[in-house]
């Protein structure tokens, strides 16, 4: 399986309200880079938010070694010759650590970079967009002249498909247009934070689609986690975060998201309906799994809540629904990927880089300095 951990701000302890956000900056993202590295999560997911992502992913990678870098790029947005030349650059240098997340993004928050297209024929560009995209990065010269992509004579320089591997495609969205697009062109379909009957029926749905083109997909999920040494803890801390959710930022978050034609949101809203319950337990909407998060978050808003034990036993569950990549966070982004990557992630068969083949804990430390026999340092 894959575990990554979210790289965007805003970010604090409660950061929808200006007492609980932390200044998110180059030192600080530097910060959360390194700790991803360290701490042996598969990837990072670079969102869409106040920083650029290609600036941003191509700023922190020198301070990784082993981290992926999942990417996000909104298909239009970009001229996709354009697109394909950054990516293989990164590609290249990153030595094949990109990944690359096509998001098609709400009529919102598109036309706000010029972008004006219904939902449905955002997907219709997208299909389009994302052929030009496969030939471009299979090293192919290619002129294209449709209704949204016009290229003359495109070629990339780099040596893309020989000794640069094309990053693979990461792909989300709840819609029948959106599925169709996924089973079409990406390698990894993604969620946001449904439960696991709703992830098991909706696998099933892509997987039927893909199969039709001959095409296997992975499946991706976007949770929160809120990890404690015991379930009683665990729920307090979601309780305290609950405490922090006044009306005027679940009515500002709700105005964020209100009308948006993305199917993903619609369900996320679903989940908590824009209300605040007097019993925060209310809003858990399967075992373990609280929707508290989305009254003042866009987006998967859903989080698992539990001991290291409940967490996992709740992520098994959505291995068996199909799912076998997860992209985790928390908040503060720094603290909670030290608490899920110390007491969960090395209990999980993730897919990572090779460690150093010697390390040392500060109990190793202690004890040689008591006397005692070190415990050995073979990895």
């Amino acid at each position: 399986m894959n575990v990554l951990w979210y790289m965007c701000a805003p970010d604090g302890p409660y950061p929808w309200r200006p007492d609980g956000s932390r200044q998110v900056n180059h030192g600080y993202l530097r910060q959360l880079a390194l700790a991803y590295d360290q701490l042996g999560y598969t990837g990072a997911l670079f969102a869409t938010g106040a920083h650029d992502v290609w600036v941003l992913a191509s700023a922190l990678l020198p301070y990784t070694e082993r981290l992926k870098l999942l990417v996000a790029i909104h298909p239009g947005l970009i001229p996709v010759t354009l697109l394909a030349k950054m990516a293989a650059t990164l590609q290249d240098f990153s030595g094949g650590r990109l990944m690359i997340n096509v998001v098609s993004g709400d009529a919102k928050m598109l036309g706000a970079y010029g972008l004006d297209l219904p939902h449905d024929e955002r997907y219709v560009m997208a299909d389009e967009y994302l052929q030009i995209w496969h030939r471009l990065m299979a090293g192919e010269s290619v002129t294209h002249h449709g209704q949204y992509v016009q290229v003359t004579g495109a070629k990339l320089a780099l040596p893309v498909g020989q000794d640069i591997v094309p990053p693979s495609l990461w792909f989300g969205g709840s819609s029948d247009a959106a599925i169709e697009v996924a089973a079409k062109h990406v390698d990894v379909y993604l969620s946001w934070g449904e439960t696991p009957d709703e992830m098991s029926r909706k696998v099933e749905a892509v997987r039927r689609k893909a199969d039709a083109l001959g095409r296997e997909l992975s499946y991706g999920i976007r949770l929160y986690v809120i990890v404690r040494e015991t379930d009683a803890l665990a729920w307090e801390a979601a309780a305290a975060l609950f405490d922090k959710m006044d009306a005027a930022a679940i009515a500002a978050n709700q105005r964020f998201v209100g009308g948006t034609d993305s199917v993903g949101q619609q369900r996320m809203s679903a989940l908590h309906g824009g209300r605040k319950p007097e019993n925060f337990r209310a809003l858990e909407v399967a075992p373990n799994l609280w929707s508290g998060i989305g009254l003042v978050r866009p987006g998967p808003g859903t989080a698992i809540v539990g001991s290291p034990d409940t967490v996992i036993r709740t992520i098994e569950t959505y291995r068996k629904a199909g799912i076998e990549t997860f992209i985790l966070s928390g908040m503060p982004l720094l603290e909670e990927a030290y608490r899920f990557g110390e007491s969960v992630l090395p209990r999980l068969p993730v897919a990572r880089a090779a460690q150093p083949t010697k390390h040392f804990t500060w109990s190793t430390l202690f004890d040689r300095d008591l006397g005692q026999p070190a415990p050995s340092t073979d990895a």
